[in-house]
């Protein structure tokens, strides 16, 4: 049993070395911290109901799964094509684009939960 315990925590230090190379070292991954405080504030403030929370969560963890896969994608593509390759750049773009996608769609579910209460608590 014990190696076991000692293998799960060798596995969470991997995942927060991970963590903490991406906060490190892509400041896109900044951006999304900063917005993603900001929406929990605003999210508490407007006092959310736990199924809006949920949608919100999910929002947030796609756009960080995404920075995260694409900077696993980013370094992989860096190691096998150390040179320049049409390939590897489109690699890297369709990785970038998921981003941009997650984060798009993040900021429209961020209107449709926040935007009505936001209003109302702002009295428009």
């Amino acid at each position: 049993m014990s190696k076991f315990i000692k293998s799960r925590l060798r596995s969470f230090s991997y995942a927060f070395q991970g963590w903490y190379y991406v906060l490190r070292n892509e400041q896109n991954a900044w951006v999304h911290a900063v917005i993603t405080v900001l929406v929990i504030f605003l999210a508490f403030w407007l006092d959310l109901p736990t199924r809006d929370w949920a949608v919100i969560l999910l929002a947030i963890v796609m756009v960080w799964a995404a920075e995260f896969f694409n900077t696993a994608i980013e370094s992989i593509v860096d190691l096998v094509s150390p040179d320049k390759h049409p390939l590897a750049k489109v690699g890297k773009d369709v990785g970038a684009a998921a981003v941009l996608i997650a984060a798009l769609t993040s900021v429209l579910i961020g209107l449709l939960i926040l935007g009505p209460p936001l209003l109302k608590r702002l009295n428009f």
